[in-house]
């Protein structure tokens, strides 16, 4: 069974930097794609970042562009999420997913059905 631990959030003021770790295990499959998304209170959950594994495909969302970076380690089969320069807006519990045996990045990459398993999120809050 493939599971994904996310580790790394905490509190931190506006314009702080924090360091998201998802590692993947259970899989046997040579590549993969796994990213980040978030959700708000109130608000559905969205892509942040994702990147395929083995790869140098990434893709961010617009509203984290320049700010947040995806890093990976394939032989670690970890996911990171370098995040500076954080806003209020920021605030969210951030998921690890990935899209299992399929392998490949989605399109649309952001197209939460795609992805399977998820793992259960850590928090992310941010203060002005």
């Amino acid at each position: 069974e493939v599971q994904l631990v996310e580790s790394g959030g905490g509190s931190v003021e506006a314009g702080g930097s924090l360091r998201l770790s998802c590692e993947a295990s259970g899989y046997t499959y040579s590549r993969n794609c796994m990213g980040w998304f978030r959700q708000a209170p109130g608000k559905e959950r969205e892509g942040v970042a994702v990147t395929q594994i083995g790869g140098d495909l990434t893709f961010y969302a617009t509203s984290v562009k320049g700010r947040f970076t995806i890093s990976q380690d394939a032989v670690k089969n970890t996911v990171y999420l370098q995040m500076d320069n954080l806003k209020p807006a920021d605030t969210a519990m951030y998921y690890c997913a990935a899209v299992g045996s399929r392998g490949i990045c989605p399109a649309p990459v952001w197209r939460r059905s795609e992805y399977s398993p998820w793992g259960r999120g850590t928090r992310v809050t941010v203060s002005s």
